[in-house]
């Protein structure tokens, strides 16, 4: 039996139009790595903030911060932060810098729960691809990501040392802190380079 008119326009189409097929393979991925988070007594939103968290750097680990990052509200943040507490993964702490703010951290149990992370099965098939194929699929994504989180008006988020505020004047032989950010002029440290910010300015100028 030969197809019906409306399945040979869907198949021409496809065909044609390569954009459709990225979008339902990057909707099916996330669907499996929805489904993968379902394990050690936790859900998919209770692995995103706890990842979040563990990767934030000092200006995004407020639950205001979580709730941009995840898109969601205050109010479903507040009750998978009160679980993973209730768990033993994360701690909310009075922020020092402003004892009004509440930042949040990462225990002990939480560390060794995230080396079990269940999106290391991701990681994983990731890197048999080749290196080229790794690195055009990072770009890429990401690209694509904060042009939709423009679109939406969201936070972009990013890692510090990517971003259009991040001030190299680290020089070999100089201290660890000798980086800094061109929002807060404040130091930061080898190790923040590499952790998430609400501040994030991407360098890519393109509407």
């Amino acid at each position: 039996m030969s197809p019906s008119y409306p399945d040979e326009i869907f198949r021409s189409k496809v065909r044609a139009d390569p954009k459709l097929r990225v979008s339902e393979l990057i909707d099916r991925v996330g669907r499996v790595t929805r489904g993968l988070q379902f394990v050690n007594g936790l859900s998919p939103a209770q692995w995103e903030a706890l990842r979040y968290t563990s990767r934030a750097n000092r200006y995004s680990t407020s639950p205001t911060a979580l709730a941009k990052f995840l898109g969601t509200t205050k109010g479903t943040i507040s009750q998978t932060l009160i679980s993973l507490e209730k768990k033993g993964y994360l701690q909310r702490l009075r922020d020092e810098r402003d004892r009004r703010s509440i930042r949040l951290e990462v225990t002990p149990a939480g560390w060794r729960l995230l080396e079990r992370d269940p999106l290391l099965e991701i990681d994983k098939a990731v890197a048999c691809l080749p290196a080229h194929e790794k690195e055009a699929l990072f770009d890429g994504l990401s690209r694509m990501l904060r042009d939709v989180q423009r679109k939406l008006g969201g936070n972009e988020f990013g890692v510090c040392e990517e971003c259009s505020l991040f001030s190299a004047e680290n020089t070999p032989g100089a201290p660890d802190n000798a980086y800094r950010c061109g929002l807060t002029s404040e130091a930061i440290s080898d190790d923040e380079t590499q952790r998430i910010c609400i501040n994030f300015k991407s360098p890519d100028k393109r509407a």
